[in-house]
């Protein structure tokens, strides 16, 4: 009888506590601190020190990604202070700034970065698909109507008749193919339509010419070579071309972004990635 009062006057004064407790006034908890509470069913935990208590963010996070020298500059002159570090990393097309870099004598976050990830052009790209390919005379007709702008030698003109002589000359067999001192290729053929059966003709087209594309999005443009590239198989012309160290002048235009970034900082560009 006496443990069954105990446990009952337990209860009730447990009752009494959590009664109290729930009509208490809510107590005003200061941000940035972490505070403890003992509660029924144990220590619960409130932590204010997180950015969603402050009036603003503690630090600058995250990473900011650009497509071109002049944003990658633009943002870096905006956050950036004197232990900022720039690294450039050629493999992968980007330049790289970490905002918040370590201090010689503390060290810092590096969560704050900013990145310029370069891309192709939808020219380069096509370009370069089709480099060192032998396509039939209608395909290879075809682009180069549809790549008039970037052709500069001969003159996109001029290239423009070669496409339409590529057109005009898809049916006939092609007999053999000579390399002109002017350093034209001429092409024999033999005309097969029923109202021309047997007339002979030529085609003659030049063995290089020389393109401008622009390798990157915001970069500048360079002069690249082409130079002519062709089979006759059973009688069928198969044409295309080689562009003439298409990787060096990407390297080189890559350079010319590093250059262009590391002119208006005071900060040496390191070569490679950040940690």
């Amino acid at each position: 009888m006496i443990n069954t009062e105990l446990r009952s006057t337990n209860g009730e004064a447990q009752t009494i506590v959590d009664t109290a407790l729930r009509t208490a006034p809510p107590a005003e908890l200061e941000p940035g601190k972490v505070y403890a509470f003992h509660t029924p069913t144990g220590v619960h935990k409130v932590d204010l020190t997180g950015d969603d208590y402050r009036g603003a963010p503690a630090r600058k996070v995250g990473i900011t990604t650009v497509r071109d020298a002049d944003s990658f500059r633009t943002y870096f002159e905006k956050h950036s202070d004197v232990h900022s570090e720039v690294y450039a990393d050629a493999d992968r097309l980007t330049v790289t700034a970490v905002l918040d870099a370590h201090q010689p004598e503390a060290p810092r976050w590096n969560s704050h970065v900013l990145k310029l990830a370069l891309r192709e052009t939808d020219a380069w790209k096509q370009w370069a698909a089709l480099d060192g390919k032998l396509v039939s005379q209608e395909q290879f007709a075809e682009f180069l109507e549809d790549h008039l702008p970037e052709l500069l030698e001969p003159a996109a003109a001029e290239m423009l008749e070669i496409a339409q002589s590529f057109q005009a000359t898809s049916k006939v067999d092609f007999k053999s193919g000579t390399r002109l001192a002017t350093g034209q290729r001429q092409f024999e053929y033999v005309e097969t339509t029923t109202a021309k059966a047997g007339h002979k003709g030529q085609l003659t087209i030049p063995e290089t010419f020389t393109i401008g594309l622009v390798p990157f999005e915001g970069s500048e443009g360079y002069k690249l070579t082409a130079r002519l590239r062709y089979r006759i198989v059973d009688t069928r012309l198969h044409i295309g071309y080689k562009l003439d160290r298409p990787g060096d002048i990407r390297d080189t235009a890559f350079r010319d972004v590093v250059t262009a970034i590391a002119e208006h900082l005071d900060e040496p560009v390191m070569n490679g990635t950040p940690a």
